[in-house]
């Protein structure tokens, strides 16, 4: 709100540029007609802005822009409450006076409607990232080493793979490394259960 001339006193707005500027650099004014004459009165900072949900349970209803300003004679705040309109927007028709000098107001646009960036329990997580790069790593690995093998040392067939003799004895090992585990994992649980020995008579 600026004014093209003749700007009214402005209450309360020494951090707005002084009273005869008003509308200037204050985010939220309030006109109030005292003894025949306009006095602006400062309600809100930028700087002072809280942004929460309108209903938590429902993020796409909207959210709620609170600006206010505190002082040592007054403490006032404005509400705005920006319901989700991806279709068109709505400017404010009234200014609702909520207690001495608490003011709300609402409109619709498609600023209030909430964009989800994540959500919790979906998606691969930092496992399953680092499982995608390192196969992608081992998938770059074989077919450049196949290519190189293939086109300048001239191996072809199955043997153009490298380290074939390891890629194939992989099932071999897993298996070997499985049936240690599990012996190891008997050995404990039969020494756990304990033994009996004869005794001598």
């Amino acid at each position: 709100m600026i004014f093209n001339h003749d700007p009214p006193t402005c209450f309360g707005c020494q951090e707005c540029g002084g009273p005869s500027r008003c509308g200037m650099k204050c985010s939220a004014l309030v006109a109030n007609n005292v003894g025949g004459y306009d006095i602006c009165q400062t309600i809100g900072y930028g700087s002072n802005l809280d942004i929460s949900l309108i209903d938590a349970k429902d993020p796409q209803k909207g959210v709620v822009l609170k600006m206010s300003a505190v002082g040592r004679d007054h403490n006032c705040s404005l509400s705005v409450s920006v319901f989700c309109d991806s279709r068109e927007a709505q400017v404010p028709s009234s200014l609702q006076l909520l207690g001495s000098c608490d003011y709300a107001t609402e409109l619709r646009h498609p600023s209030g409607c909430a964009k989800v960036i994540s959500s919790h329990g979906s998606g691969w997580g930092w496992f399953g990232t680092l499982m995608i790069i390192v196969l992608c790593l081992l998938g770059g690995y074989i077919l450049i080493g196949t290519i190189y093998r293939f086109f300048f040392l001239g191996i072809h067939g199955a043997e153009a793979i490298p380290n074939l003799e390891f890629w194939l004895s992989l099932p071999h090992r897993a298996k070997t490394m499985l049936g240690a585990v599990i012996r190891r994992f008997r050995g404990r649980s039969r020494r756990g259960r304990g033994s009996y020995e004869p005794m001598e008579s």
